[in-house]
């Protein structure tokens, strides 16, 4: 300035015609242009820098358990028994509380035997009939057809008793082909048929006598069965015209009621005798059917269709024996965490309903600072982001690490601002961090190191361009730049336009 003012008196002194008022004016004009351009050179700058650019989002929380649970039962019942009291410590997976459930363990143990004898037959389907079952088989086979044999000599025996024996006692000449009834009857016509019928008989019981003797019962057994059967229904028959002319008969000079009441006796017998062994003959059949089919069936193996049939019944067993273990895990309370119990409300013998809460337990292992971070700051921070923490209870100088663990995707409204709810977890267990502290937390977002920055008010935006006043020796150029993150000091990160070094006007 002082420079300036000797040089206005200079040119005052070399023109004395210039009037004093004009040398004011003159010298007013000067000064005020010194005075403008002293006060340029004395704007501020800031020079281009080199170092680290950082985001922090300072927030207050709470501390709370990293985990925390309230129990009830899926089901009511009565209580069995109380395994823990409040202030317990206990493991992940502690009993708790149990219902009375002796009725459901009994179904179950049921349950899972019906499913291990579905299992053994579908393992004996899988492997087949073995041989020592085959034997066994076979054997029955034997037998069975060994009772048919028998059945066969006893019936061809019965029959000839009931004709030769108790029958004949009521003809003259029966064997010979014109027999003759010895009774009269109102009936001719029915004297004609068993005298004819009587024929018949002997003839087929000749047949049939010699039909068994000669057999090979190892042969086609059903053949002399079916013979046998035939047989016996013709003899059937036979005796039911026996028995209604016997039964019509009445005492004479020739015929007294005691050789009348002999004749219905035996023909009733003959009647019985005949009955039983078709009836037993019958069953005789089936049990060798059974037998050989029995047979059959070992030898073939299992049929695609029985063995799904047997895998059915295994699924449905365990599907059964599924349900019961999960209504038998509806009976107990264990704990989802280890930590300690702080609520437990449960008795003995009382009845606990469904849905109540009985027991609480918090974990103490880990505990989280809860926080709400606006919706201006969210996305400068990331789960795993590192946070220092201070308690109030502790003062600022008691610095607790913390890592962000979570971060709700969907926003919180508190008092009109959207907010995010994050969840961060401390790096070390401290027995001086209690729930409900309250939290202040500065949570580091992202990081920029060894990168240009400068103070974010010397950046000016016109329209979609950012820009800065560099000073360049006595002037000021204006230079487009490209920008990165901003630090939560203010300064911002300088991607490109920019040297070390650079002034630039703040």
């Amino acid at each position: 300035m002082i420079p300036t003012l000797l040089r206005v008196k200079a040119i005052v002194a070399a023109h004395p015609y210039i009037s004093s008022g004009v040398a004011i004016a003159f010298v007013g004009s000067i000064l005020w242009f010194a005075n403008s351009r002293d006060n340029n050179s004395n704007s501020e700058y800031a020079t281009v820098t080199r170092g680290t650019v950082s985001q922090t989002v300072s927030v207050t929380g709470k501390v709370v358990p990293a985990s925390e649970a309230d129990l009830s039962f899926d089901r009511s019942g009565r209580v069995g028994g109380v395994y823990h009291a409040v202030g317990d410590r206990v493991a992940a997976g502690t009993l708790l509380v149990s219902l009375e459930s002796g009725e459901l363990s009994a179904q179950l143990e049921a349950a899972r035997a019906t499913v291990r004898a579905h299992e053994a037959r579908l393992a004996e389907l899988l492997r087949g009939a073995r041989a020592e079952d085959i034997n066994v088989s076979e054997v029955e086979v034997r037998n069975a057809i060994d009772d048919v044999v028998n059945d066969l000599k006893s019936a061809e025996i019965k029959a000839d008793d009931a004709i030769r024996n108790k029958v004949d006692q009521l003809f003259s000449n029966p064997r010979s082909n014109s027999p003759q009834l010895k009774i009269l009857t109102s009936n001719s016509q029915l004297e004609i048929d068993i005298e004819a019928g009587r024929v018949v008989v002997e003839a087929m019981l000749e047949s049939w006598h010699a039909s068994l003797s000669n057999a090979f019962f190892n042969a086609n057994m059903y053949q002399y069965i079916g013979e046998a059967k035939a047989n016996l229904r013709t003899l059937q028959r036979f005796l039911d015209q026996i028995a209604l002319a016997v039964n019509t008969l009445s005492p004479s000079s020739t015929l007294s009621q005691t050789t009348i009441d002999s004749y219905k006796a035996d023909t009733l017998a003959a009647r019985t005798n005949i009955t039983s062994e078709l009836s037993g003959l019958t069953a005789s059949e089936e049990k060798l059917a059974n037998a050989e089919s029995k047979l059959a069936l070992k030898k073939a193996g299992s049929t695609q269709e029985s063995l799904a049939a047997q895998q059915a019944e295994v699924d449905a067993a365990k599907a059964n024996v599924s349900n019961l273990e999960a209504q038998l895990g509806k009976t107990v309370i264990r704990s989802p965490i280890a930590g300690v119990v702080t609520k437990m409300e449960a008795k003995r013998g009382e009845i606990a309903v469904s849905g109540s809460d009985l027991v609480s337990v918090i974990s103490d292992a880990r505990y989280e600072v809860e926080a709400f971070v606006p919706e201006a700051d969210i996305a400068k921070i990331r789960v795993g982001n590192d946070a220092e923490v201070t308690l109030d209870a502790y003062g600022s100088g008691v610095v607790f690490e913390a890592t962000v663990v979570k971060i709700d995707p969907a926003e919180t409204i508190i008092d009109g601002v959207a907010t995010y709810k994050t969840a961060l977890q401390f790096k070390k267990y401290d027995a001086r961090v209690k729930p409900g502290m309250t939290a202040n937390t500065d949570i580091e977002g992202e990081k920029r190191e060894d990168v240009l920055f400068v103070p974010g008010r010397a950046i000016s935006q016109k329209g979609t361009d950012k820009t800065v006043q560099v000073l360049e020796g006595e002037t000021v150029r204006e230079v487009k730049v490209e920008t990165g993150i901003r630090g939560s000091s203010g300064d911002v990160e300088i991607v490109s336009g920019l040297n070390e070094g650079d002034k630039v006007k703040i």
